[in-house]
């Protein structure tokens, strides 16, 4: 069966992206999902994980890194989804030509927003991009503060916008950079804890989207 495409996009830089992309890896990995990351960011940040990860893991890292451009994913992909269950691009912000091509493979595409109006403003042309491309979009509310007033008047915002808002937030927790400095996941790095309730109940969210309901390993 075809591996799942997610695409983690956001035009804004510093929503988290990379962080998302490495949690949700790691989660659907811990799941006995076979996992591929794509990194199209030419900043590296997720190589850089994956790298970290290998140091702390050695041979039980099981999480397959392939580096590349949008053009050459487009290639390579019919391939990947033969071999992987769950492949999982992180996308730069800033660059609508390799975006769009990720965008434009995803099954989904997971779109991190911080809750502030400038962060929600921000996201427009990452969400213009998707639906012109027709994909599968989820928007979750990310590094949210606690008790904050703030936090129900942006997800009104968002589901103003008319788009699949996450019944999951995450939190601004210190156990998600703690997890990325050791190449870990939350899930692995402290499974007790409050971000790992969280990107399990997220993980179970994407798995009950209607673009994951023909996967084997990731249902």
């Amino acid at each position: 069966m075809s591996g799942k495409v997610i695409t983690v996009a956001q035009h804004k830089g510093g929503a988290g992206k990379t962080t998302l992309s490495a949690q949700l890896a790691a989660g659907f990995d811990h799941d006995g999902a076979r996992v591929l990351i794509i990194d199209v960011d030419p900043q590296g940040s997720l190589t850089e994980w994956h790298k970290v990860r290998s140091q702390t893991l050695g041979r039980k890292n099981k999480i397959t890194l392939f580096q590349t451009q949008g053009w050459k994913m487009m290639r390579e992909l019919p391939r990947m989804q033969r071999e992987f269950d769950i492949i999982l691009v992180d996308t730069p912000p800033h660059a609508e030509s390799e975006s769009s091509i990720a965008i434009r493979l995803a099954d989904l595409v997971v779109v991190p927003v911080q809750p502030s109006p400038l962060d929600v403003w921000a996201c427009a042309p990452t969400l213009k991009l998707i639906l012109q491309e027709k994909r599968a979009l989820m928007l979750v509310m990310n590094r949210v503060p606690p008790k904050s007033k703030l936090n129900g008047a942006i997800m009104e915002k968002l589901e103003a916008m008319n788009v699949q808002v996450s019944r999951q937030s995450l939190g601004n927790r210190i156990a998600y950079a703690g997890s990325i400095m050791q190449g870990l996941g939350v899930m692995e790095y402290d499974p007790r804890s409050s971000a790992s309730d969280e990107i399990r109940e997220f993980l179970k969210e994407i798995k009950k989207h209607k673009a994951f309901k023909s996967a084997s390993q990731a249902a």
